[in-house]
């Protein structure tokens, strides 16, 4: 399993950026939340779903991650510079921490959606996921976990776009 951390470190094509980060507790949401404003990249990323083209990196981008305590899943809505909502990716996750400096962590458990503002819904690599079992990197209680909070979030978070889209404005405007 890889460990992530919320400062996006392994993406080196960030050359700078201004991370903004609260720990959040209200009856809307709690855990961690924290903004992401990519400043400069040497060389802007583009993925492909669904035969389209979307940058999800590159200068005046901003990424808003919302990390539930005690969930097992971590969203980050990837937005243009007018706080548009490009797409979110939302990695299903094993644990998540704090390390030393503050900076939250999450254990991956290969598992992804890919969700666009339209409400359609991409399962992303499952043959991770499944090749993390047969190599028994990850058990099977972590693989049936990864199977039902994607299922849960299929069914709850994301059955209705409209609302996750406020949601996901209002972890924003919480902090910046």
């Amino acid at each position: 399993m890889k460990r992530c951390r919320l400062s996006y470190d392994e993406w080196t094509c960030i050359k700078s950026k201004n991370l903004k980060r609260k720990q959040i507790s209200t009856d809307f949401v709690e855990g961690y939340i924290g903004i992401l404003e990519i400043e400069e990249v040497s060389e802007k990323q583009i993925w492909k779903f669904n035969g389209e083209d979307i940058i999800v990196c590159d200068n005046g981008l901003k990424w808003i991650s919302i990390l539930p305590r005690d969930d097992f899943y971590c969203i980050t809505a990837m937005m243009n510079a007018d706080d548009n909502i490009l797409l979110w990716y939302i990695d299903m996750i094993a644990a998540q921490g704090m390390d030393v400096d503050g900076i939250p962590y999450f254990d991956d458990l290969y598992l992804d959606l890919v969700v666009y503002p339209d409400g359609s819904i991409i399962v992303d690599d499952m043959d991770e996921l499944e090749d993390a079992l047969y190599k028994k990197d990850i058990t099977q209680e972590q693989f049936e976990l990864a199977i039902s909070t994607s299922d849960k979030l299929k069914k709850g978070l994301l059955s209705d776009i409209h609302s996750f889209i406020e949601y996901t404005l209002r972890c924003k405007d919480m902090v910046e």
